[in-house]
């Protein structure tokens, strides 16, 4: 059980409280759920980051196996509250860019920081594509149903990239770490150049 208990953590700190204001009842609860479900997906900056976050996890191994997405899922909740109502920002779409440079040049490079720094990392960039989700929120979704969509989706592709690093054999992994990583950075050059 206890080599369980992180996960149930993870999955637990996405349950919405129950409680929310009658002014977000325009759209169903479940309706809200499935956007914020599907928002993480739809964007493919946002599914390459949190595929990275769980392979970047899977390569630092140790603590940093369930660390690092819970590092990166917090914030990213905090960064959609924060979002929720405002327009979107240029430093905000900047550090989404930066946050697939960051990710990619981690796999790409086989990065082993402290895991202080890459929680540090990961939650800066979290904060970002969390701020970034909340401010694209359908008008009249239940926030807190949103959010945990939101987190329940995010938190399922960083056990993906756990998942995918952790069934490789080593010399596997890193190859696949530094094609994912090289995947990053080229998609972010064509988000820079684009935009």
């Amino acid at each position: 059980m206890k080599r369980y208990l992180p996960f149930l953590v993870l999955l637990a700190s996405a349950l919405p409280a129950m409680a929310h204001p009658q002014t977000y009842h325009a759209m169903n609860a479940s309706s809200a759920a499935q956007a914020g479900f599907l928002h993480p997906l739809t964007g493919l900056d946002h599914l390459l980051v949190m595929v990275a976050v769980g392979l970047w996890a899977a390569s630092l191994g140790g603590r940093a196996l369930w660390m690092l997405p819970c590092a990166f899922v917090l914030p990213m909740i905090l960064g959609g509250i924060a979002g929720i109502g405002s327009t979107p920002q240029p430093i905000i779409e900047h550090g989404i860019t930066a946050s697939l440079l960051l990710f990619g040049a981690a796999l790409g490079m086989a990065w082993k920081p402290s895991l202080r720094l890459a929680l540090c990392v990961a939650a800066i960039c979290g904060a970002c594509h969390g701020f970034a989700h909340g401010s694209e929120m359908p008008t009249g979704s239940v926030p807190l149903l949103f959010l945990a969509g939101m987190a329940v989706a995010t938190s399922l592709l960083h056990a993906g990239g756990v998942a995918a690093g952790l069934s490789s054999q080593a010399r596997r992994l890193e190859l696949a770490s530094r094609v994912a990583g090289l995947i990053l950075i080229i998609f972010s050059v064509i988000t820079i150049l684009a935009g």
